[in-house]
């Protein structure tokens, strides 16, 4: 099968597109941000990674819009405050992530809906999942404007640099962090997630 991408859901060979089940797995980067008012806020973003690590440098892409407001309310936040965290999600912790992913009315704080506990975080506002065992603290270093079909709904890159990480010492084992037992999750296509559940060592030749 080949097909084009295309803004019209009628030229599509499937009933639905199925490019975002053959960029897998996507790591899911669960970013709180704080409002300049105050206000809390949680999303999970499959459209993330880590893009650079010296210094380390992390990119989420919030697309849309809300119905009630221009932008999501990461983006809006990120883009005012220039502060975020980025908490693992687990296979514990799935249902509440997924939680986190409806969408509220504007100041909703989605870590109280899923019935999260914030966590002050040490150099940034925002504060932490604490039922989360890792956090990347994270100053905003720009938004890449990124193509798109409605000029209605911005598609962005927000990039940050991380300034604090936080790590539960029980998943480090012999200096080393056992990432595979924190189990965490990534977004496969459709509803289907995926969860870290084994490994495989592979040195590079050189």
């Amino acid at each position: 099968m080949f097909y084009e991408p295309s803004v019209d859901p009628q030229a599509l060979p499937l009933p639905i597109d199925p490019f975002k089940s053959l960029v897998v797995p996507r790591p899911i980067g669960w970013i709180t941000t704080v409002s300049p008012g105050g206000d809390v806020n949680l999303a999970p973003f499959s459209f993330f990674n880590a893009v650079g690590d010296a210094p380390p440098l992390i990119a989420f892409a919030p697309q849309g819009r809300k119905p009630d407001r221009p932008v999501k309310d990461s983006l809006a936040n990120v883009e005012a405050t220039g502060e975020f965290v980025c908490n693992l999600a687990t296979f514990d912790l799935r249902e509440q992530m997924n939680v986190t992913s409806a969408h509220l009315p504007a100041g909703a704080d989605e870590m109280r809906a899923a019935g999260l506990t914030p966590l002050p975080s040490r150099l940034v506002k925002p504060p932490r999942v604490a039922e989360s065992p890792a956090h990347l603290e994270c100053r905003y270093l720009q938004t890449v404007d990124l193509p798109t079909w409605d000029p209605a709904e911005r598609q962005v890159l927000v990039i940050g640099r991380v300034i604090g990480i936080h790590i539960d010492d029980r998943l480090i084992k012999d200096g080393r962090v056992d990432i595979v037992g924190a189990r965490p999750i990534a977004r496969l296509g459709y509803s289907l997630y995926a969860s870290v559940d084994g490994s495989f060592h592979m040195r590079r030749p050189d």
